[in-house]
């Protein structure tokens, strides 16, 4: 089945998370059920090895095989995005396992070098979109810092469909947007809480955590935000203020904890995070958590 990916972008970017069994393997089937819901409630393009994958926690032979398990379970319903990154060997190898595994586009994350130039994040674009074969790029940026300059020659590179906005600062999201070509699809990159700021300066779209255990939720707020209806929009936002809140605590190192928590409690059990990801919650992390999950009906 082909899919409109620039219209999938301005959808939910559900960023799923990565199961772990008993012995802490990737356990990759675990997802299934997840998947099937998120797509079922609407989910308009998951995305495997994102951060909420907690992508930097894993070898990059569990990466390759979390995209290929991950694309084979979404059988075509939706089109993949896949999370790249690392060392740029590391990077081109799974851009060429993505690829090979169907993905339909590579969301290349951010190098977090200490030694990162601007013109050295052109060259990696470059090397791993042509290990993929030139699959489509969705750029995502955690750091506005490299300047508007910057993500205009990134924007500009061939193959490169649009960026995943994840640093709190609008005002530059809207430069970034004016200095581009108007091709570029802009999302919002900070999920939920931050979509109706980022759509009030010209992004579309979402990336989301909740998908993995509250699709539906997600799927209101987008339909709110794409009608224009930000009162209705924060409304829904509100009610799952509580999840962003407990994820957003110690240095934003509970974010993927408060999912895996979460989903631990519905039933859905993926395993604990990874080190250096707090785990599990603390008590009183735990009490607002589950007080979030009884009052929106999840458990």
């Amino acid at each position: 089945m082909s899919h409109d990916l620039d219209k999938a972008l301005t959808g939910i970017s559900g960023i799923l998370v990565t199961p772990y069994d008993t012995d802490g393997n990737v356990a990759p089937k675990r997802l299934q059920p997840i998947i099937d819901h998120a797509l079922q409630a609407g989910v308009h393009i998951p995305v495997v090895n994102g951060n909420t994958g907690e992508f930097y926690a894993l070898t990059t032979d569990e990466a390759c095989t979390m995209v290929r398990e991950v694309t084979a379970m979404v059988a075509g319903r939706a089109p993949v995005l896949a999370g790249i990154g690392r060392s740029i060997r590391d990077a081109c190898r799974l851009a060429t396992a993505s690829a090979n595994a169907g993905a339909a586009a590579l969301m290349i994350h951010q190098p977090p070098d200490p030694f990162v130039s601007p013109r050295g994040t052109v060259e990696y674009v470059k090397a791993v979109s042509e290990a993929s074969g030139g699959l489509p790029v969705m750029l995502y940026l955690r750091n506005d810092a490299i300047g508007t300059k910057a993500i205009a020659d990134l924007c500009a590179l061939p193959g490169v469909r649009g960026v995943k906005w994840a640093t709190p600062n609008p005002m530059k999201l809207a430069e970034a947007i004016a200095a581009c070509d108007p091709s570029i699809v802009w999302v919002g990159g900070l999920a939920e809480v931050w979509a109706p700021t980022f759509y009030a300066v010209g992004a579309r779209g979402f990336t989301s955590g909740l998908i993995n255990l509250w699709p539906e939720r997600s799927i209101a707020i987008h339909s709110a935000l794409e009608a224009g209806d930000y009162a209705t929009a924060r409304e829904l936002i509100a009610g799952m203020r509580a999840f962003e809140e407990v994820r957003a605590e110690e240095l934003n190192g509970t974010n993927v904890t408060g999912v895996k928590a979460a989903l631990q409690a519905v039933g859905k059990d993926c395993g604990p995070t990874r080190p250096p990801s707090a785990w599990p919650l603390t008590a009183g992390q735990q009490e607002k958590m589950f007080a979030f999950l009884r009052s929106s009906g999840l458990v």
